[in-house]
C-alpha cells in the first residue's frame, strides 16, 4: 500500500444505486473489495468511497443485483498509480 498513489478525479468512476442495494441479501461488494471501500448502512444501503479504489472491478463482477453498481475507468490522468519500489 505504501507504493500506491491515488489521483482523485472529480467524477466517481463507480456509482452505487442505494435503492437497489437495499434488496441485496449477500452484500458481496462489502466482502470482496480489497480496499474495504463499501460500507453497509443502517438502512440496508451501501456507502461507497471511490477515492482509494484499486480499479480491480471485483465489485462489479460479484454484484448479483442488476443496476446496483455502475463501473467505468476514471477519467484520463486520474485513479490509482502503482509505483515500483
Amino acid at each position: 500500500m505504501s507504493t500506491v498513489e491515488f489521483r482523485v478525479g472529480s467524477r466517481a468512476h463507480i456509482t452505487v444505486e442505494t435503492e437497489v442495494c437495499r434488496s441485496c441479501t449477500t452484500k458481496a461488494c462489502v466482502v470482496c473489495c480489497p480496499a474495504n471501500l463499501f460500507v453497509p448502512t443502517s438502512d440496508g444501503g451501501i456507502l461507497f468511497n471511490y477515492e482509494q479504489c484499486f480499479e480491480c472491478g471485483t465489485c462489479y463482477l460479484v454484484c448479483n443485483n442488476e443496476g446496483a453498481i455502475a463501473w467505468t475507468y476514471p477519467d484520463g490522468g486520474h485513479g490509482v498509480v502503482f509505483k515500483r519500489s
